[in-house]
Parts: C-alpha cells; sequence; structure tokens
C-alpha cells in the first residue's frame, strides 16, 4: 500500500481525503446515489489480508471502482502473476484503465461486463475478490477458481454484511475469515437491489433494508406520531464497535434494517440511536426498533455503556423487548463470537441447525456458533 500513489486513482480528491481513513465516492447514478467508490484504506487492508495473495497468484477483482485495488493487487501479485478486474459500469470500466496506466499498471487487465458472470478469460484464478455487497455467490465463481483456491466478498445476510473469506470443500464454500465490513451492492441483472427509503414527510429518518422485502415508509413514518417505547437490557459493556451484534437481531422474529438518521430527526425529538449515523435495527410492517444507550458505571477510566432498544409503532412494546433480548443473547455469548462461522451451500440442501439460515438464489447460507 506504500508503493501504490493512491491520489493517482481519485485525482479530484485533496490529498488529505485521498490518504484519509474514510472510503472516496468517484461515481453516482442520474438520482445522484453512490455506485462506485475508492474504499477506505483499513477495509482495502483487511480484505487484502483475508485473500492471502502470494507472488504468481491469478487474481479475479470483481468491481473494479478506481483500479486502486487492483494495483494493490499486482503488487501482491508481482511480475510472474496477473491480476483481471471487471465492472459492469463503462464509465467505472474507463477510469480504472486512466488511472492505472497513470499510475504504471497497465499491464492489469481491465474489462467490462457483469462480475456476476467472472471472467472465464483468464480463468481458473488462484483468488477471487469482490468489492461490492454480493447477495449470492453465483457459480461462476465457483467454476472459475482454482483448488485450492480462495474468494473473499462482502456477502449480505438478512440485512447484514460480512467480508467472508472462503474456501470450497468440495460443494460447500467455509469461511476462514469473517470481518465486518460495508459496500455498495453489486449492481446487475441478477442483482438483488438494496433499499434506501426516507420516511415521509422529510422526517430525517431513512430506513435501509435488504432481501427484496416490502417496507411501507408511510406506515412506518405514521408510528413516529407516537411516543416511543425504550427497553434496557442491562447488558454493559465498553464503548467500542459491538462486534457481531447485527447477527443476533437477524434471529429476531421481526427483518433486519438500518435506521439512518439525520440531524433535523434529532433537532425534532428522536431518540438517540447508538452511532452519530444511526443504528442497526428491526421493523415490521408499522413498527420499527433500534439500538440505543447510556451511560453506566465505567472502571479503570474506561467508558461504558447499557446497551438498549428504542421502537416506535404500534407494536412498539413488544419489539423493543424482543430486540433488547437478542441483545441479551448476544451478550451472554459474547465470550464465543470468534467461533462464529459461515457456510454456504448449494440450494435446496438439507436444513441444519443454525443461528441463522439465508436462502438465496443459488446458495443455501449458514450462520454457525460453536453451540450449532
Amino acid at each position: 500500500m506504500r508503493a501504490v500513489p493512491r491520489h493517482l486513482f481519485v485525482p479530484e480528491a485533496p490529498l488529505e481525503q485521498a490518504y484519509g481513513p474514510e472510503s472516496v465516492v468517484t461515481f453516482r447514478d442520474e438520482d445522484g446515489i453512490a455506485i462506485s467508490s475508492a474504499s477506505g484504506p483499513g477495509v482495502v487492508a483487511v480484505m487484502l489480508e483475508q485473500l492471502d495473495v502470494r507472488p504468481g497468484d491469478r487474481v479475479l477483482e470483481i468491481g473494479a471502482g478506481t483500479g486502486y485495488n487492483a494495483a494493490c493487487l499486482a503488487e501482491l501479485t508481482g511480475p510472474s502473476g496477473s491480476v483481471t478486474t471487471i465492472d459492469i459500469g463503462e464509465e467505472i470500466v474507463e477510469g480504472a484503465r486512466r488511472s492505472l496506466a497513470t499510475a504504471g499498471y497497465d499491464r492489469v487487465r481491465v474489462v467490462h461486463g457483469d462480475g456476476a458472470d467472472g471472467y472465464a478469460g483468464d480463468a481458473p484464478y488462484d483468488r477471487i475478490i469482490v468489492t461490492a455487497g454480493a447477495w449470492d455467490v453465483p457459480p461462476a465463481w465457483r467454476e472459475q477458481l482454482a483448488p485450492g483456491g480462495r474468494l473473499v466478498v462482502p456477502l449480505r445476510i438478512r440485512g447484514v454484511t460480512r467480508a467472508v473469506g472462503l474456501e470450497l470443500d468440495g460443494q460447500v464454500w467455509r469461511s476462514v475469515s469473517i470481518e465486518e465490513c460495508g459496500f455498495m451492492p453489486m449492481r446487475g441483472p441478477g442483482a438483488v437491489e438494496e433499499l434506501n427509503l426516507e420516511l415521509p414527510p422529510s422526517r430525517g429518518v431513512r430506513i435501509r433494508v435488504d432481501d427484496g422485502k416490502p417496507v411501507s415508509v408511510v406506515a412506518l413514518a405514521a408510528a413516529l406520531d407516537a411516543p416511543p417505547a425504550l427497553a434496557w437490557s442491562g447488558v454493559v459493556v465498553p464503548w467500542k464497535p459491538m462486534v457481531h451484534l447485527d447477527f443476533w437481531l437477524a434471529g429476531a422474529a421481526a427483518e433486519v434494517c438500518r435506521i439512518i438518521v439525520l440531524s433535523q430527526a434529532r433537532e425534532a425529538g428522536l431518540v438517540d440511536p447508538i452511532y452519530s449515523w444511526g443504528s442497526m435495527g428491526c421493523y415490521t410492517p408499522n413498527t420499527f426498533s433500534y439500538l440505543i444507550r447510556r451511560p453506566a458505571a465505567g472502571k479503570d477510566g474506561q467508558e461504558m455503556v447499557e446497551l438498549g432498544a428504542c421502537a416506535y409503532g404500534p407494536d412498539r412494546d413488544r419489539l423493543a423487548t424482543e430486540v433488547a433480548e437478542r441483545i441479551r443473547s448476544w451478550g451472554r455469548a459474547r465470550d464465543a463470537l470468534s467461533g462464529i462461522r459461515i457456510e454456504i451451500h448449494p440450494a435446496g440442501s438439507t436444513d441444519r441447525p443454525a443461528m441463522i439460515t439465508a436462502d438465496k438464489r443459488h446458495s443455501r447460507v449458514f450462520v454457525l456458533t460453536e453451540s450449532t
């Protein structure tokens, strides 16, 4: 990463932004929605570590973006390896080609096409990395991976996304690493859209949902007309990222979502969510709930918080209570969080005990804990 001049891949960004910790949006669609970006350097580093590229490897990247990640891959494979990157956006492909050539990485092949189909022309690959949120694992990725190869993919599971390092065991993908992440969803004919919906009339609250589930934004907006219900869990933890808590929310009866909160909603009296951007949560047709926190007694100068749930809507008491119970379940399991693993079986495979089961078009995904 020291070798690759990142600023050449985001030429419109000032240097402090190009080399800063956040992602840099580079393309938006006609509605102004971001469809491509340069991921933050920390995310890039984590996923490259998961991929474990060796000199001489043949690598396929799905999602060309700015070309920056492909340049990093070219450094890792060395001159004896090869890197192919593919993107469905023609403008994105042209931009990546220009940036790679400018930075001296014109040996990277940049292809215009649907990444769900991979790129058979340079297969088989020792490593495949996906740099967009994938709802499923298409057969082409398995078919184009060499024996003993590895796939790293930001996989969307019931509204939760994880960068998963996967290796094949026969017809079953088994995780070798799992990292928290967030990515723009893949696009293309077979893509499942991730929806970002604003509650009318300009409430300053947005709900992000996955899996093509229906949402009545009118009903959820009406939920804000009544006071909320609060349920505190009694779970007190250090104030830092809550590892895998959203997986436990996905085990609830309600659907998982993200509640994005703008400043006007806070000014109007909305209960503060757990993070500055909003919170993970759950929703039903007319009620939604999200995580909240309040200060708790600390020790040795460490900031501690108690986790809870806030819910708006006619079913607010029940949903807040359910989310608080999911927090307690997570709290009881925190010592075993490192034991979470993911398996991806062919669609229609036999059911098995799992914390989460997610049926996709081509596969059946199981999220497993040490007890399942």
